[in-house]
């Protein structure tokens, strides 16, 4: 299953953007929204940096780091690997 890592690099970025994490910002309504929402009240009404919030809004964006894909890539393959 050599397509198992190349799917799961893709289908990341495109998971998060039906999710609603957007390079545009995060879309009103969705389930990022709602994420959002969440974490601003439990924080006392700022999302805090480095939250996973934070973590998905930035991926969303800007997409995956070469380090995140590499990482996300070989988690695909032991995947294959473990499970043929």
């Amino acid at each position: 299953m050599v397509g198992v890592p190349a799917v799961a690099t893709v289908a990341v970025p495109v998971a998060l953007g039906a999710a609603g994490f957007t390079g545009a910002g995060i879309a009103a309504g969705s389930l990022a929204a709602k994420m959002m929402s969440a974490a601003a009240i439990a924080n006392g009404g700022g999302v805090a940096a480095g939250s996973a919030v934070a973590a998905l809004q930035s991926v969303g964006a800007a997409g995956l780091s070469t380090a995140t894909t590499a990482a996300v890539t070989a988690g695909g393959a032991l995947l294959a690997a473990i499970f043929p």
